[in-house]
């Protein structure tokens, strides 16, 4: 039997835009449907509107989200940036902030800024805190998906099995997720630039070397939240080169941005960071582009046995390295064609990332709104609500 949840999904896919459509779909009867959306409609998720011109007779009344009293906030974190985004759960952006921002101050300071910039874009906007329904964070690090607590996090020092969504659900009646910042850049590089892939890999080459995977249009984390974390499989080339899990031969050891800075560094082109080698590039430095080449090359030996295994139809690069990305894709495609299958790689394309800068926060919100519009999510809600009129309960005031 169609839930009131499954009867919200149908409303918010634009599948179904009145109750007749609703019936049409569902097959149920048309009473039973009138209770699932009046439930629906007190709650505060759906609105039922009169359209502005008729052909004659009364004009059907249409179903859509309430986008004006529900929205979600979405947080990318960096090693050393911050952005917030707030988004109405119909996926349109509202206002954002960016800031330069360093994870190692610890997680209290990192928190109140983000909650700061919560507040700032509320009232930019005119939206009542009680329209954030929920928070999607994005981290440079792992996190163990069921209880959004980062594990061991190699950049994030003091943010280790600390509770980041009781930062926010201790203050605010707020559902808070909390996911590695590569899993929330597939979410929101396939929501907004790759929408009809289903099965799609989004390599972010910064740092580190992390993968999302998208599988039948879903996001996959494993068993507990660790999948996709390619930097830390060996690759022949890598020799002993030492990385930060403690392990040697990491392809992030050799290929990551700061392993090529490390390698210029001691070739004498002096480079701090990723950025630095992106900049060495631009200038058209031949140590630095030939070094980025070879990383490429050794991330394409990686992704040719991910090719082989999953089958994606796009691999999308992005991070700090994929602004140099025609070197970057170039090594990694000269791999990855020649050492996986034809068949794997008939239709396969490799591209830079195309949802920019806003990527990660668009992502963290659309992990939010999924959230929120999920239908099993709403009807626990329901549930949970016997003989009472369903309506959301207001967030509590900030302590």
């Amino acid at each position: 039997m169609t839930s009131p949840g499954d009867v919200l999904d149908l409303i918010s896919r634009g599948a179904a835009e009145t109750r007749a459509d609703l019936v049409r779909h569902t097959g149920m009867a048309r009473s039973t449907i009138g209770q699932r959306v009046d439930a629906l409609i007190e709650y505060g998720l759906v609105e039922e509107t009169t359209p502005g011109g008729s052909t004659g007779g009364r004009p059907p009344r249409l179903l859509r989200l309430n986008t004006r009293d529900n929205c979600v906030i979405g947080v990318d974190l960096g090693a050393t940036h911050c952005r917030v985004a707030l988004m109405d759960i119909g996926g349109t952006l509202l206002a954002t902030r960016e800031d330069p921002l360093r994870i190692d101050m610890g997680p209290l300071p990192v928190l109140r800024h983000i909650d700061t910039r919560m507040h700032e874009l509320l009232a930019e906007t005119g939206r009542p805190l009680a329209t954030v329904k929920a928070i999607g964070i994005g981290v440079p690090g792992p996190v163990e998906f069921a209880t959004g607590r980062p594990a061991n996090p190699p950049i994030m020092p003091g943010w280790h099995d600390h509770p980041i969504p009781e930062f926010f659900t201790d203050r605010y009646d707020v559902e808070v997720l909390v996911d590695n910042d590569v899993n929330v850049l597939a979410l929101g590089e396939r929501r907004y630039a790759h929408p009809d892939a289903r099965h799609l890999l989004f390599v972010k080459v910064g740092t580190g070397i992390g993968c999302g995977i998208i599988a039948d249009g879903r996001l996959h984390r494993g068993a507990q939240g660790s999948a996709g974390d390619i930097g830390h499989i060996r690759v022949p080339d890598a020799g002993d080169a030492q990385c930060r899990c403690g392990n040697t031969g990491c392809l992030e050891a050799v290929a990551g941005g700061a392993a090529l800075a490390e390698r210029l560094t001691a070739a004498g082109i002096p480079a701090e960071d990723g950025r630095a080698v992106v900049d060495l590039v631009n200038q058209g430095d031949p140590t630095a582009l030939r070094m980025v080449r070879d990383g490429g090359r050794l991330i394409g030996d990686v992704l040719a046995g991910l090719v082989n295994f999953f089958n994606p139809e796009a691999i999308v690069v992005g991070g700090v390295m994929a602004h140099v990305h025609e070197p970057l894709l170039a090594g990694m495609r000269e791999v990855i064609y020649q050492r996986s299958l034809p068949l794997a790689t008939h239709r396969l394309t490799v591209v830079p990332s195309r949802s920019g800068e806003l990527g990660g926060a668009l992502g963290a919100g659309r992990l939010a709104i999924d959230r929120v519009l999920s239908p099993g999510h709403i009807d626990r809600a329901l549930a949970h609500r016997p003989g009472a009129t369903p309506s959301p309960r207001p967030p509590t005031a900030a302590r």
